[in-house]
């Protein structure tokens, strides 16, 4: 037996411990042969072991790794994998994360529900009277149900623009490669890829941009209505809002536009023409690129066939059709004069909170305050009496009610998209005198209050009333009766030009004007100048039928509007003035004049229409009024001429000019003055309107029917008619305002005009007779050359 495999154990007595850290001999190093250093080491470890046993805990724990020692670097195959990973977590899961995301959030509205474009209908006050429309971009389609539109042309559709449209899920991958690799190689007949549900979903519910964000929204909601709605409802939804072209949007508007048919109608070769354009509408024009639209069209039919929605027999015996010749593309409802009242309505809604998608969206019925018979006789009267008359006058008409500030008639021009001469700014003559005789009433003068209307000194030149005309001193009642611009500019040096400017404003008169800058009725240092009483400040038509109109009900004002109620397609009344607690209800009036003064007023103009020109109304109708005329600079002839007038229910006003202010002149060569044909549109928009209607009077000033103010004292003097004793202010030596000339005439003379008057004009023939007595008129100050009467 060797003796290196005899193993001798500890001793009795001796610990298996005894001798720790010492070193014991082996038996192989006694037996002469040194033990390897490993198989030492190992002993060394399991003698350890036994005498420090390790608990449980020890042994699950893992020994602490050696923070000096150097970290094993990472095969090339668990680089690969991380690097698969990062990539797959952000190309692959996050954007999956996110796509469900936006997937689960996206709301699709019932078919029903989608609103498109639509036509919105304006009405006159009787609610069955059309006035015009509002054709809103992309809104002249007429929605038809898909049983309307035959099967062929469905079929045609779906071969030109998805031909797997029923099965596929609302995209179709196969179509991008495809769409990818025909534009890749010029393919003429390369597509977008993009699926009938696709090109819906941009068209109704997204843009047009070509972005990566609007496309993945478009892929989403795609997707998900393709699961939610039924396929018929979608190609449906899509041949009602597309575009064809030649402005049609809408399948029906495009079987008018190309064939002049309704949708039943079409046959299988208008059908692939309907369907070829699609695309793109632009290149495909019949009247410009014939061929090209033939090569698609031709393309549709192959598709049919290839589908088996055509046989081959059909198609060889399917002709390209004719095609209508484009028609001019204009907006119905933006022709002729209603237009600018479809312009005015337009404002009024988005002022009201009725933005242009309701308006577009809505199908909207809108009832406006013009009354029918009125804005018909105002048409009327305008056309009649300019119809042989200088092609370059203008006109503007608007009648007020002045119980409501309801828009009765209005008229600013024949182009409806052009300009609109009821809103343009511009000097009133005159007609102005109105205001001030609201101002001096306002400061104590009676109509009775004497005035000088002898001759005025302004910068050194003297200058009188036209025809020398005169009435010495006498009432403010008479002077304004006669106009005498002599008399009122005294009234208004004494009264102060700004006193006249602010009843102006109390009136109606807007103390801004959109588009104008500056405040009204003033110059630029606040102050107005004395030539404000003669109509030197630019007012519009609409703005001094709005502020007659408040001294005709008794001083109250009510703000000029035209809309009275909407209702959208469905019954939603959006808007209604006269239902109290509704949306758009009407504040009531605010007494902006005293009633005594404004009554005062009335009864100061009711001579006014007969003494100019005998313009009374039918039936001996009362009716208070004032005319105005407004010479071109130095020139001596006229640029504006008005008349404004009213009874207790409608305030008309009505200017004649031109575009560019010039001369104004009849078709004989005769000046036009307030009192010729502008009050012949007055009366005859007048009478129209107010036929077969109950005769109104006009409510009788109360006592004291002044108030209070600097001039009480003076002592009341009865109304003359010639040259008074008692005095009168005088003053002179006042200013004008340079450039400014302003007149009127209220009946210019039957007998050939006197030397006064700037240069004779040829009379109109045949000439009128004689008059016993010749109607007086009157020029603005400083027009008249030295030495003229």
């Amino acid at each position: 037996m060797p003796v290196s495999s005899i193993r001798r154990g500890p001793g009795r007595g001796e610990s298996r411990g005894q001798g720790e850290g010492e070193s014991r001999p082996g038996i192989a190093t006694v037996a002469g042969w040194a033990e390897i250093e490993s198989v030492t080491a190992a002993r060394k470890a399991a003698a350890a072991k036994r005498r420090h046993p390790r608990t449980r805990l020890q042994r699950r724990s893992k020994p602490a790794a050696d923070p000096s020692a150097p970290r094993p670097r990472r095969t090339r195959a668990q680089r690969i994998l991380r690097v698969a990973l990062a990539l797959a977590l952000i190309f692959v899961i996050i954007p999956s994360l996110l796509l469900a995301l936006a997937y689960w959030s996206a709301e699709i509205p019932d078919p029903a529900a989608v609103r498109t474009n639509q036509i919105a209908t304006v009405f006159a006050s009787d609610g069955a009277t059309v006035l015009a429309k509002v054709v809103p971009p992309e809104g002249n389609r007429t929605p038809v149900p898909l049983s309307d539109v035959p099967q062929p042309v469905r079929y045609a559709v779906l071969s030109a623009e998805d031909r797997h449209f029923y099965s596929n899920p609302g995209y179709d991958t196969g179509a991008y490669l495809r769409a990818a690799r025909d534009n890749l190689f010029g393919h003429d007949d390369a597509g977008g890829g993009s699926t009938i549900t696709q090109q819906y979903v941009k068209n109704a519910f997204l843009s047009s941009e070509r972005t990566l964000s609007r496309k993945m929204r478009e892929l989403i909601i795609s997707a998900k209505m393709a699961r939610q709605w039924n396929k018929d409802d979608i190609l449906a939804a899509y041949l009602n809002t597309i575009y064809y072209g030649r402005g049609a949007y809408g399948i029906a508007a495009a079987a008018r536009a190309y064939f002049n048919k309704l949708v039943p109608e079409l046959t299988l070769a208008e059908g692939a023409v309907l369907a070829a354009v699609v695309r793109t509408p632009a290149l495909l024009d019949p009247e410009t690129h014939s061929n090209q639209l033939k090569q698609r069209w031709a393309y549709v039919l192959d598709g049919m066939v290839e589908m088996g929605w055509l046989a081959p027999g059909n198609r060889d015996a399917t002709v390209f059709p004719p095609i209508v010749p484009i028609a001019a593309m204009v907006d119905d409802g933006a022709q002729g004069p209603t237009g600018l009242i479809r312009s005015q309505v337009l404002q009024e809604l988005r002022e009201a909170g009725i933005g242009d998608q309701e308006v577009e969206t809505g199908a909207l019925r809108i009832v406006t305050t013009v009354d029918a018979r009125a804005q018909q006789a105002a048409l009327d009267a305008v056309h009649n009496t300019l119809g042989g008359q200088p092609p370059d006058l203008r006109s503007a008409v608007v009648s007020i009610d002045p119980r409501s500030g309801a828009v009765r008639a209005y008229y600013g021009g024949e182009d409806g998209v052009g300009f609109d001469f009821a809103q343009a700014p511009l000097q009133t003559g005159s007609a102005f005198k109105t205001f001030a005789v609201i101002a001096a009433l306002q400061q104590g003068m009676p109509l009775s209050y004497q005035l000088d209307s002898a001759p005025v000194t302004v910068n050194d030149t003297k200058v009188t009333n036209a025809e020398g005309d005169s009435c010495g001193v006498c009432s403010l009642a008479e002077a304004f009766k006669r106009s005498l611009n002599t008399s009122f500019y005294r009234l208004t040096e004494a009264v102060g030009p700004k006193a006249v400017a602010d009843a102006a404003h109390e009136a109606g008169i807007p103390e801004q004007i959109p588009g104008v800058t500056g405040r009204t009725l003033t110059e630029p240092d606040g102050i107005p100048t004395p030539s404000i009483v003669l109509g030197s400040y630019s007012v519009r038509p609409i703005d001094m039928a709005s502020a007659y109109a408040t001294i005709a009900a008794d001083g109250i004002y009510h703000r000029p509007y035209f809309v009275q109620q909407v209702i959208t397609g469905d019954g939603r009344v959006l808007l209604d003035r006269g239902a109290q607690g509704a949306k758009g209800a009407l504040p009531p009036g605010e007494q902006h004049l005293p009633r005594t003064i404004a009554d005062t007023t009335i009864q100061a103009m009711l001579p006014i229409a007969g003494y100019s020109n005998g313009h009374t109304l039918a039936g001996g109708r009362p009716v208070a009024a004032k005319t105005g005329t407004t010479q071109l600079g130095d020139t001596g002839a006229n640029k504006d001429a008005w008349m404004i007038g009213f009874t207790p229910s409608l305030s008309t006003a009505v200017w004649i000019g031109t575009a560019q202010s010039e001369a104004i002149r009849t078709a004989h060569g005769a000046a036009i003055w307030g009192s010729t044909l502008p009050s012949d549109i007055w009366k005859q928009t007048m009478d129209g309107a107010l036929h077969g209607t109950p005769v109104e009077e006009f409510a009788a000033p109360s006592e004291p029917s002044i108030a209070p103010g600097p001039f009480w004292s003076v002592p009341p003097a009865s109304p003359t008619t010639g040259p008074s004793v008692a005095a009168g202010p005088s003053v002179s030596g006042a200013p004008a305002a340079p450039g400014q000339g302003p007149f009127d005439v209220l009946a210019p003379p039957s007998a050939p005009p006197p030397q006064i008057i700037i240069p004779p004009a040829p009379q109109p023939a045949p000439a009128p007779e004689p008059q016993p007595e010749p109607m007086p008129s009157e020029i603005f100050p400083g027009i008249h050359a030295p030495g003229l009467r």
